[in-house]
């Protein structure tokens, strides 16, 4: 909400009016909302009853900002509508606050909102595997090049070359770096640099599948069934930790120092980073199964994986139990992700190129998509980028169709559900990779 909308719609006080008299001032206008006292603005700003507004009120200037900050109407306002919250012994945070309405409100657009996809061509010859954090799209793998997007207006931001006589399996970044996996190798660029800044040395390990990076290691898994740690500061090995027979097919590290890993068996292992000791080894009731990506959700203490057979699992972290076991799809799933701190939603997609709305809780079906052919295309924009620059781009937005969850696909012809290689979920967005030279945002209202 702009400044000026937001003093306006301060209910009974009208931005501007003008004066009903000749008085002595010579002004055009009478009092101006600068001209109220604390006491009057703090009255006004309490009987506002949304927090979003309230916080447009609170961006507005800084005297606005004390006056809703010292007179604690957030907090107030919070407790008018939840009043059990009261006889709570946890201190209300403004900001953790915040960030649970951002979650509810990203879930339930995903659940309820309509979609659209904007495409663009990203790659010269394909991607397939894209993440996205803060903001920020990274895609890459099937040429010789990582290219950084904007998610929101999907405009190109820089581009990371790969060395020479190398492909990457796998990548990750944050917002300083970007780690790349060769079979063989670590490979580390700065954001703001197109070059590689370091390589590790040849032989630490060989034949590596995947990895998981949370600065300042890379956890990376191996062909053997091995999970080597890579500490990126004193660039050497720090631990290795055997958790399958097996190839190390998907890995993810907790925030408590967990290493769980999938393997071609249908396995999950779970170990503890600092002793070294396996903890558990998950199984799923459906084998023979490949167990193709992971995510693990922090909030809930679960652990979601796709599988070659279609299933989405679900385990809980504390008990190592399943919680469900659910045939999303009739074919593999190539990968599976939720926004972070999200307890509701779990996107989902593979070699059927349905996009999948899974409720964590029941592993049941929420919603289905795939890109409505039966509406033209629109060139939403068009970016005429120098060559040495960036990529020539076009962004198309394209209509989604909702399918039902047990909706024929035989019926549905290839051309409008290309697989999907890749997917990673932002707030009200996912993006997504198919194996193809271009990459779609799927943005949820």
């Amino acid at each position: 909400m702009e400044a000026s909308s937001s003093r306006s719609r301060i209910e009974g006080y009208p931005s501007k009016r003008r004066s009903s008299g000749g008085g002595g001032s010579g002004s055009r206008y009478g009092p101006t909302v600068q001209s109220l006292n604390d006491d009057t603005l703090r009255s006004i700003f309490s009987r506002v009853d949304d927090h979003f507004d309230l916080a447009h009120c609170s961006a507005v200037c800084k005297s606005w900002n004390t006056i809703i900050s010292t007179g604690h109407l957030m907090r107030d306002l919070y407790y008018k509508r939840n009043p059990e919250a009261r006889s709570s012994s946890i201190t209300f945070s403004t900001k953790r606050y915040f960030e649970a309405l951002a979650i509810n409100e990203h879930a339930s657009t995903l659940t309820g909102g309509s979609a659209e996809v904007y495409q663009w061509i990203g790659h010269p010859m394909r991607a397939t595997l894209c993440r996205m954090k803060s903001g920020s799209v990274l895609t890459g793998m099937g040429d010789k090049v990582l290219r950084l997007w904007s998610a929101e207006s999907c405009k190109y931001m820089n581009e990371y070359d790969v060395p020479n006589s190398k492909m990457l399996v796998d990548f990750d970044f944050d917002e300083n770096k970007i780690v790349g996996l060769t079979s063989s190798q670590v490979c580390i660029w700065r954001r703001s640099g197109p070059r590689s800044i370091f390589q590790s040395s040849g032989g630490t390990f060989s034949h590596g599948l995947c990895m998981s990076y949370a600065d300042p290691e890379v956890v990376i898994g191996c062909e053997d069934g091995r999970a080597f740690v890579y500490d990126m500061y004193s660039r050497s090995c720090s631990s290795i930790h055997r958790l399958h027979p097996s190839p190390v097919t998907c890995l993810a590290v907790t925030d408590d120092q967990l290493i769980i890993g999938g393997s071609t068996f249908g396995t999950v292992a779970i170990a503890d980073h600092t002793s070294g000791q396996r903890l558990g080894l998950l199984k799923s009731a459906f084998t023979p199964t490949v167990i193709r990506c992971l995510s693990v959700s922090a909030n809930s203490h679960l652990i979601f994986a796709g599988s070659s057979s279609g299933y989405a699992h679900c385990w809980d972290l504390r008990t190592l139990r399943p919680l469900w076991e659910t045939r999303v799809s009739p074919n593999v799933i190539y990968s599976a992700h939720h926004f972070p701190g999200d307890t509701s939603v779990l996107a989902v997609g593979g070699i059927d190129g349905v996009l999948r709305l899974v409720c964590q809780r029941t592993g049941d079906t929420i919603r289905s998509f795939i890109v409505d052919a039966g509406q033209p295309a629109q060139s939403s924009s068009r970016l005429q980028v120098e060559k040495k620059h960036g990529p020539r781009q076009q962004v198309e937005k394209k209509n989604v169709r909702e399918i039902a969850p047990d909706a024929r696909l035989d019926n549905i012809p290839t051309n409008l559900r290309p697989p999907i290689t890749g997917l990673s979920v932002g707030m009200r967005k996912v993006v997504t990779t198919h194996g193809e030279n271009y990459i779609r945002v799927w943005k949820f209202r």
